[in-house]
């Protein structure tokens, strides 16, 4: 037993070795998934097993013939670096395998300093939160929490039908769900106006609670966007805390993608410290492997209240149980407290940095080049398009191409290329390839 545990650690060590090799290079081309492979995958359920370093071997095939985001030019969607150290915290962390459910000693700990790191690395006065699965879990758990404190008992009597929400046209559609799971329904969330910027529009914000106040109904929340996932626009968030402050409604900001970059440009979130609750991606742009969600609070007791219980089988008056959605809980937090450990803020200021600036370069580039563009980004997401072409074709073929790989955005009718930058990895000479391969690929 003993030596077979060890013949899987070193044969695991060089996959993982030979996988951050080459993670620093890009590939001319993503490798279609062998027939072997294939096979492998539609075997029935195997009654005996097989050596485990031919297992090892097996998985590290089928990764590597699947899209790997930690790789330079990926540039898709909002990617994840899968930064090494992450790596060998997930390692670490499901190694000895803590429950952060209940007190799980230094664990605890570990996800309590992750937090406060994270808040002072973003400048959000945070007294309480816990890491999640992502965007979605930490704004159903924010949203919950505002809900019992505008409508209090609702987690038990259910949420009435009076109820609204708010958010930006462009919010993310984890807003949707989590309304939808909450009882409020997608019908009484008020998309708000955007403006030129496609940011939400305060006056506007103003005028639609105001009337839903005087048709009876009970704002419960206001969800702003701290980076969209269409264009990475940012509300105006302080604007938005008047109006919430006037009208004493819970400001929740979803930062899943944009919030870390309030370390290099505090004044583009300025307000941030007004809202009542934030939520940000760490496995997004602070590097890390999936999965590192937090949500984080101005008043921790608004999520006792709302998740707060009493049951015989847990003991102790207050546990991670209580001020959480989940209850089995990995030590999630273990990646992001290493990385900080290990690269330091300063690091991360400036790999976020230098992928606003690529956005930036390429924006210039490519309206330089004939293309047509978006808005100057905000952040990292640049829009830009073919004129006289099919640009969802376009995308079609640069993926299928595979020396880039980039998604489409959909924008009032229109379909453009969105190179989003949020790898470490990522240099200027592949901000130049994905240039030279868009024009390229978009002159055949």
């Amino acid at each position: 037993m003993k030596l077979e545990r060890e013949r899987a650690l070193d044969h695991a060590r060089d996959l993982v070795a030979a996988a951050w090799e080459e993670f620093d290079h890009a590939r001319d081309i993503e490798p279609p998934i062998s027939p072997e492979l294939l096979a492998t995958l539609d075997l029935p359920l195997p009654e005996a097993g097989i050596d485990v370093v031919e297992a090892l071997d097996e998985a590290a095939e089928a990764l590597d013939q699947s899209l790997a985001q930690a790789r330079p030019r990926y540039l898709a969607y909002i990617g994840s670096s899968g930064l090494e150290i992450g790596a060998l915290a997930d390692l670490l962390a499901h190694s000895y395998d803590p429950n952060l459910a209940l007190h799980a000693g230094a664990a605890t700990l570990i996800e309590a300093q992750a937090l406060r790191w994270t808040a002072e690395f973003v400048g959000f006065p945070a007294a309480g939160g816990s890491f999640t699965s992502g965007g979605t879990v930490s704004n159903v758990t924010a949203l919950a929490a505002a809900r019992e404190r505008a409508v209090p008992g609702s987690r038990r009597s259910g949420t009435p039908p009076h109820a609204v929400a708010y958010c930006s046209a462009d919010a993310h559609y984890s807003i949707v769900r989590a309304i939808e799971l909450l009882g409020v329904g997608s019908d009484n969330l008020r998309a708000v106006p955007i403006d030129g910027h496609r940011r939400m529009r305060p006056e506007a914000l103003d005028e639609m609670i105001r009337a839903d106040r005087a048709s009876g109904l009970t704002p419960i929340a206001v969800v702003g966007t701290a980076g969209t996932t269409l264009t990475g626009a940012i509300d105006p968030l302080d604007a938005i805390a008047d109006v919430c402050s006037e009208h004493g409604i819970w400001m929740h900001v979803d930062g899943a993608y944009g919030l870390p970059a309030a370390s290099v440009m505090p004044e583009r979130f300025s307000g941030l410290e007004r809202a009542d609750s934030v939520t940000v991606d760490a496995h997004k742009w602070m590097f890390v492997p999936k999965a590192c969600g937090i949500v984080m609070v101005r008043d921790e007791s608004t999520l006792a209240a709302a998740f707060g219980h009493e049951t015989s089988y847990i003991p102790g008056t207050r546990n991670a149980v209580d001020v959480t959605l989940e209850y089995s809980r990995p030590l999630r937090a273990l990646k992001l407290w290493l990385a900080f450990r290990v690269h330091g803020a300063t690091k991360f200021r400036e790999a976020i940095q230098r992928n606003v600036d690529f956005a930036r370069d390429l924006h210039v580039m490519a309206a330089t080049r004939g293309w047509e563009v978006g808005p100057v980004p905000d952040l990292s997401i640049v829009l830009m398009r073919k004129p006289g072409i099919d640009n969802a074709e376009l995308v079609q073929r640069l993926q299928a191409d595979g020396r880039v790989y980039i998604s489409h955005a959909t924008v009032d009718g229109e379909t453009w290329l969105r190179p989003c930058f949020t790898n470490v990895r990522t240099s200027p000479a592949d901000v130049a390839v994905l240039m030279d391969v868009a024009d390229e690929v978009s002159s055949v």
